[in-house]
């Protein structure tokens, strides 16, 4: 690991002794010296600056008004370590986040303390960044939601991996389209390609959309859980839980009417089998 530092300082001397310093402490790059906050948020704007060592009594702008300028341009924010020959700011310090808080002349001890503070504040991110993409791949392959995968492991509990898709996955050109399942109100085949029919928000008077789904049938059909999801006809699957009523005609045939109004027609051999679910 290999940290992009840079030191803010109005006093040369300051700025020197702090990077030699620094020098022995392998994951420590210094890229950057600054004398003034405008030099610093230039450096900031320029590179991509993981820490900072930011003195706080500055012409000009201050280390308070640095870190404020930073957050007004929109810039990413490195770790900061402030500086100081003034005990009086560290609570103010705290108060912007800053990783730790060097009184001037820090001595060897104090630094190597800060320096390991940095060292393990650095990697519990990556262990943290590393998780959020391993959750996020177990996410997107299964269909299970990410924050509950999330917090299941952040709670130390089993994971609930269901084989059911919690969402569904469905490209539209460069997009991707993540379909809540729960919103799915019923699904009908067109050639190699299956149209889902959904809600698209859950908004009162929301409306519904249609998206493209290159699946067969039966792949679709065994990644939804078949206590929400019945097979009306071999080319149509039904959320069961919007269906409203389940009718015959005069010449036998079934259908199903969902609440929104859509009739959806009942193949003889999914009759049974549907008339259960309907009412069950």
């Amino acid at each position: 690991m290999s940290l992009s530092t840079i030191i803010v300082d109005d006093e040369p001397l300051a700025r020197k002794g702090l990077a030699i310093r620094l020098r022995a402490h392998d994951d420590i790059n210094v890229i950057e010296q600054c004398c003034n906050g405008r030099e610093a948020i230039e450096a900031i704007r320029a590179y991509q600056v993981d820490l900072m060592f930011l003195d706080i009594q500055m012409p000009g702008l201050n280390g308070f008004e640095v870190i404020e300028s930073i957050i007004d341009q929109g810039l990413t924010m490195p770790v900061v370590v402030f500086v100081t020959a003034f005990d009086q700011y560290a609570l103010k310090a705290f108060e912007v986040h800053a990783l730790d808080y060097l009184m001037k002349p820090a001595d060897e001890e104090r630094l190597a303390q800060t320096i390991e503070k940095i060292q393990l504040y650095f990697k519990n991110t990556a262990n943290s960044a590393h998780k959020s993409k391993l959750v996020r791949l177990v996410s997107d392959v299964t269909g299970n939601d990410y924050q509950k995968i999330l917090s299941e492991l952040d709670n130390d509990q089993e994971l609930s991996i269901s084989s059911y898709s919690d969402v569904l996955a469905i490209k539209d050109g460069g997009e991707v389209n993540r379909v809540p399942v729960k919103d799915i109100l019923w699904i009908d085949a067109a050639g190699d390609y299956m149209c889902v029919h959904a809600i698209a928000n859950e908004k009162e008077n929301s409306q519904e959309s249609t998206y493209i789904l290159r699946k067969t049938m039966k792949e679709l059909e065994a990644c939804l859980d078949p206590k929400q999801f019945i097979r009306n006809h071999r080319s149509t699957i039904v959320n069961k839980h919007v269906i409203d009523k389940f009718c015959s005609q005069v010449n036998g045939e079934y259908f199903l009417v969902l609440k929104n109004g859509k009739e959806l027609k009942v193949s003889r051999s999914y009759k049974d089998k549907v008339k259960f679910a309907v009412n069950n």
